[in-house]
């Protein structure tokens, strides 16, 4: 029996032309250049202007994976957009995208796993296409997390920027994405969350009044957290794709914190070439940060036809997942 795959076809991404740097942040809260730069590694994020949305973000990044992967959006059987940003609670940002792009084939619909968001997506939109809903698959990670962000709090206003990345998948009978692995932890849903503006907490004076409707987070905790499972799942998707880590040509893990990064390379005894960091130019963009990365290492030359790449994230829910792609 004919076994089959799903390749990554073309990538490609978008960031907001507005750069807010560490010293702009000075003349906002209370903080500084150095101690931002020494606990996060970050120096600059983009920022959304107030015309610019979650999916024109997408469609930005949609259009450059597009473009190089030479797929008409008529083609497309799927478009997955992971985001916690969404432009409304409904309808989805993939239907608003599909509009724009022109794809009336195709099913929409979006994913939500915190930062991990565009992973989940990829095994999705793997398993849709192996299982015989299609033969191509739109993926996209965007965020405009500049407009969930307390600007008050100098704990985590730092900490975020917003941008889009996406890539077409196309079913194929040659490796492409060899293995993955998910999971999740419910009982760390508190530790980074936005409480208002669902069923739970629906909006109201009180809770415009609260703050309640920004990112809440406790840093400590999900550091810990992301540095023990940065490890754990990239050793277990290694293992399902029946690879050594020291065959890895280059590792594209979330862009959160450079300490996080840094410590699970220590972990798994990556060396720093094989690392892809970009966190520095824009921060921790959510679902949207690995995607950047991937396109951003692609056309930087850092990937070539045949080499293993091993995706790995973390975010809120608690959420985890990696997967290794043969390019």
């Amino acid at each position: 029996m004919e076994r089959f795959f799903a390749k990554v076809s073309g990538v490609g991404s978008y960031v907001p032309s507005k750069v807010l740097t560490n010293q702009d942040l000075e003349k906002i809260v209370d903080t500084s250049d150095e101690w931002i730069t020494t606990r996060t590694g970050i120096k600059e994020r983009r920022i959304a202007s107030p015309q610019e949305t979650t999916s024109s973000l997408a469609l930005e990044a949609a259009r450059r994976a597009l473009q190089m992967a030479q797929v008409d959006p008529q083609e497309l059987d799927l478009i997955l957009v992971a985001t916690v940003t969404p432009d409304m609670a409904f309808p989805a940002t993939a239907c608003l995208l599909q509009r724009e792009l022109g794809a009336p084939r195709a099913a929409c619909f979006d994913l939500e796993a915190g930062c991990t968001g565009f992973v989940y997506a990829l095994v999705v939109a793997e398993k849709y296409l192996i299982g015989g809903g299609g033969n191509k698959a739109l993926v996209v990670g965007a965020e405009t997390l500049s407009k969930i962000v307390d600007w008050e709090d100098r704990a985590t206003c730092v900490l975020f920027g917003d941008g889009a990345g996406a890539c077409v998948l196309e079913k194929t009978d040659h490796p492409g994405l060899l293995a993955s692995y998910l999971g999740s932890d419910g009982g760390g849903a508190h530790l980074l969350e936005l409480p208002a503006g669902g069923s739970r907490i629906p909006a109201s004076k009180e809770s415009v009044e609260g703050r309640m409707h920004y990112i809440k987070m406790n840093g400590n905790e999900v550091f810990k957290f992301a540095v023990r499972i940065m490890e754990e799942a990239s050793k277990e998707v290694a293992r399902r794709a029946g690879i050594e880590l020291e065959e890895v040509a280059l590792f594209i893990p979330h862009q959160a914190n450079i300490r996080i990064i840094d410590s699970a390379a220590r972990r798994l005894k990556i060396p720093q070439e094989k690392i892809f960091v970009n966190v520095h130019k824009y921060g921790n963009t959510s679902s949207a940060s690995i995607p950047i990365a991937l396109d951003e290492a692609y056309r930087e030359g850092r990937i070539k036809d045949g080499d293993l790449l091993l995706l790995v994230g973390f975010g809120a829910g608690l959420t985890w997942g990696s997967t290794v792609i043969r390019w």
